[in-house]
């Protein structure tokens, strides 16, 4: 049985319960945005809310391959992806400020909308892993 099969695996659980929050405030966002600054708010949240959902399962994603590695290899795995979101997420701000207009892309839209949806998924996240009722062996004791 594979580790990603629907409900099997703890990541799938941490990500679901992660995401829904998420997408909640990524519509709330959105939809205030739109409210508030018409379709250049619109296309920052939107933006921001891919960007952030995306970054996140990235990381899930790794926790998932690397599930079964030795501690060496997940470190190196978790810093390299640490590392490549890093740059990459670099590279997209810089794209999208250098050939995006503020009156296309609103610039406030994108940080708020950036900031609730991270702060809702770090929330599920933690409310999911606390769900999880991981049984972690105890050392022996003497008695």
């Amino acid at each position: 049985m594979s580790n990603l099969s629907v409900g099997s695996s703890s990541e799938e659980k941490m990500w679901r319960g992660a995401l829904i929050p998420a997408l909640f405030v990524a519509v709330v966002c959105v939809a205030g945005s739109i409210a508030l600054r018409k379709g250049p708010g619109a296309w920052g949240s939107l933006l921001a809310s891919l960007t952030v959902v995306l970054f996140f399962s990235v990381h899930l994603g790794i926790s998932a391959i690397s599930k079964n590695l030795d501690p060496i290899a997940t470190m190196a795995l978790a810093m390299f992806s640490y590392f490549a979101k890093v740059m990459v997420m670099g590279a997209f701000l810089l794209v999208v400020t250098k050939f995006t207009a503020p009156t296309t892309v609103n610039r406030a839209a994108f940080a708020v909308t950036a900031l609730a949806i991270t702060a809702a998924w770090l929330a599920g996240e933690i409310r999911a892993f606390l769900k999880l009722k991981l049984g972690l062996p105890l050392p022996l004791t003497k008695e």
